[in-house]
């Protein structure tokens, strides 16, 4: 079977990894020139996440370009900035959690694939017909057994297919930008930030990487008028409400102009009733983003597209008994995902003076309080966390065509 997978980020290099295994016949497709490497932002990765990593051969690799960052420093007008030990959260709850620049992740899996799989850069699809004829803006069409959509939350595929992402994206009442700055603080294994009422800047510097990371959250009572794709309005944005922001945030905000890569994005949660229509399905972002930064959607990613590459095997390629086992598989995880985005989407950027002062009190008692008790607290509240580390990766091993 001849198998299309539109977008080389993190969930279309992960899948097309196990087909290939499976024995599939397997395309890329991704718009960008080349494998991105502009920064990018740091990604969590769960412990489901990290044992996929150990069965495809990457997971030193991954954990060899750890970030590092440990330690927040919390800035606020008019006092004193508190320091949060996240080593005494983390390692309590999680035996298998590693953070990496999202872009070193994407590097790793694309080389774990490239000398296998067919890529096709600079690239797009424009058509996709019933019966797998595939139109692109610049390859000629091809006709393919299946076709993946793997392309993030404003997937191309999903448009094309399913209808436009206003049917299915729900706004969880906040916005990200990532970008990167000089790290002028020479920050190592440290995030500094200052925190208002509904807004929140930082900078952080991670081990090996050049420079550092500026990153913005915002609360706006009305959602913010721009397109996805359009920079300038969205530096305009950030310029216009952090303008008036003390601490380093001036100096962060000049650095726009000349930034070499640049993320801005709203918190958006997609909910899809399935994830596949006829030979097509999606897969990571493009089919049930929980929101970024808020539901650990770079880890589901990982597990969506190993779970859908081990159905399709485990079905011979019968993509209508593949998808709906996959569907099954993950539904629950997916469904759980969502609901804890939801609510941490509300806590990520404090809406009243009163969750300004609770957080900084919260920061506080953690620092204060022995190890062992903190490593208890850590456990009872990070639900996160132990939201995903529950789901139990299936083995697929028997339909590897690599194995004797």
């Amino acid at each position: 079977m001849h198998i299309l997978i539109s977008g080389a980020s993190i969930a279309g290099p992960t899948l097309a990894y196990w087909l290939n295994r499976y024995g599939f016949d397997v395309t890329v497709v991704e718009r960008a020139p080349a494998p991105r490497k502009t920064g990018g932002h740091a990604v969590d990765l769960f412990r489901p996440a990290m044992q996929i990593a150990q069965r495809m051969g990457v997971a030193e690799d991954i954990r060899a370009k750890a970030t590092g960052t440990d330690r927040l420093l919390i800035h606020r007008p008019a006092a004193r900035p508190v320091m949060l030990d996240l080593r005494k959260m983390f390692t309590a709850v999680s035996d298998n959690h590693v953070e990496i620049m999202r872009d070193d992740l994407s590097e790793i899996l694309y080389n774990a694939t490239c000398s296998d799989v067919d890529y096709i850069f600079a690239d797009s699809i424009t058509a996709i017909g019933d019966d797998g004829e595939v139109s692109f803006e610049h390859c000629p069409a091809q006709r393919f057994d299946v076709i993946i959509g793997a392309d993030g939350l404003h997937s191309n595929v999903r448009a094309l297919v399913f209808g436009p992402e206003s049917r299915f994206s729900t706004w969880l009442g906040a916005y990200l930008a990532v970008f990167s700055v000089p790290n002028y603080l020479n920050l190592n294994g440290v995030m500094e930030m200052t925190v208002d009422v509904g807004r929140v800047a930082g900078i952080y510097g991670a081990a090996r990487i050049d420079g550092g990371r500026a990153g913005f959250f915002l609360r706006p009572p009305q959602p913010l008028d721009y397109h996805y794709r359009d920079i300038e309005r969205q530096k305009q944005l950030l310029r216009e409400h952090f303008g008036d922001m003390g601490w380093q945030v001036p100096r962060l905000l000049s650095e726009l102009e000349d930034t070499p890569s640049f993320y801005f994005d709203s918190i958006t949660q997609l909910r899809l009733d399935t994830w596949s229509r006829g030979r097509v399905g999606l897969v990571g972002d493009a089919a049930y983003c929980p929101g970024p930064a808020v539901g650990g959607s770079t880890s589901m990613a990982m597990v969506g597209a190993y779970v859908l590459a081990g159905e399709l095997a485990a079905h011979s390629g019968d993509y209508t008994a593949a998808f709906a086992a996959y569907e099954h598989e993950i539904g629950d995880y997916v469904r759980r995902s969502r609901r804890f985005a939801v609510a941490a989407a509300k806590t990520i950027v404090p809406a009243r003076r009163l969750e300004l002062w609770a957080m900084i009190q919260a920061v506080r008692l953690i620092n204060v309080l022995p190890a062992p008790v903190t490593r208890a607290a850590a456990k009872l509240n990070a639900k996160g966390v132990r939201l995903h580390d529950s789901i139990v990766v299936k083995d697929y091993i028997a339909f590897d065509k690599t194995r004797g």
